[in-house]
């Protein structure tokens, strides 16, 4: 197909060269602003679902700009309230 499309351009070999970026531009252009569009509700990429829907709304639902664990008073500002080294497992002497 390529090799067809290649033949078909016209005006030698600057002309060929020309004419194929301006239709991968020109193909670009229309999946970028036709087909991606059209597509983006088909595809289920926003459909996220974090838990099972049952919890209570935490303080992030009612203020969305809620820190966690900012109510908690031992922990500064910089600092977050998990352990982040809980996949860490601990050396084993052997």
């Amino acid at each position: 197909m390529y090799a067809w499309i290649w033949r078909k351009l016209p005006f030698g070999l600057w002309g060929k060269l020309t004419g194929s970026l301006a239709m991968a531009a020109a193909i670009g252009a229309l999946l970028w602003y036709v087909v991606f569009p059209w597509a983006t509700p088909l595809l289920p990429f926003d459909d996220v679902q974090v838990g099972t829907g049952t919890e209570q709304g935490g303080p992030a639902e009612q203020d969305p700009n809620a820190v966690p664990g900012a109510d908690d008073p031992g922990l500064g500002p910089d600092e977050i309230p998990y352990n982040e080294h809980t996949n860490d497992p601990e050396p084993t002497a052997s």
